[in-house]
């Protein structure tokens, strides 16, 4: 099993690397050419795409197999990894689910639509904090314990 990781934005990628060290796990992240990103850890690939809307969405899509862990905030690629069967896990700890899926699709939807048309539907983005780190490190251990080869 590989660790996909859309990187580009990701919050969590220290802690999918002490996790995927600890359980022997080799780690994809994917990200474009405006991050930089390093890791001297032999497990640990690091593939740059040029930059574009979804290029490297359409990377992990590809590479995305039935049996990988995928981590990402982004709905429409979520959606992606599900219908390849992969595990998809949020930064903020949670699971994509086929079942959940469709109503974030359009909550998304909802907030565009509403962004277009210049309709406030709340404050800015809050801050990460640690519990939302913590309940990302439980959910990813507690699957990486459970599906350990």
């Amino acid at each position: 099993m590989k660790i996909l990781v859309d990187a580009d934005a990701c919050p969590v990628k220290e802690i999918i690397v002490r996790a995927a060290k600890k359980y022997e796990n080799e780690v994809l992240m994917v990200c474009d050419v405006a991050h930089q990103l390093f890791y001297e850890e032999p497990f640990v690939t690091v593939k740059t795409v040029d930059k574009g809307a979804d290029s490297a969405d359409l990377v992990l899509a590809n590479l995305a197999q039935k049996q990988d862990l995928c981590v990402t905030s982004d709905y429409g690629l979520a959606t992606l990894f599900l219908t390849k069967g992969a595990a998809v896990l949020h930064p903020n700890g949670f699971f994509y689910g086929n079942d959940t899926i469709d109503r974030m699709l359009f909550e998304r939807h909802i907030s565009r639509e509403m962004r277009r048309q210049k309709k406030s539907r709340g404050g800015h983005i809050k801050k990460r904090t640690p519990e939302q780190d913590a309940a990302f490190q439980k959910s990813l251990e507690s699957f990486l314990a459970q599906h350990q080869e």
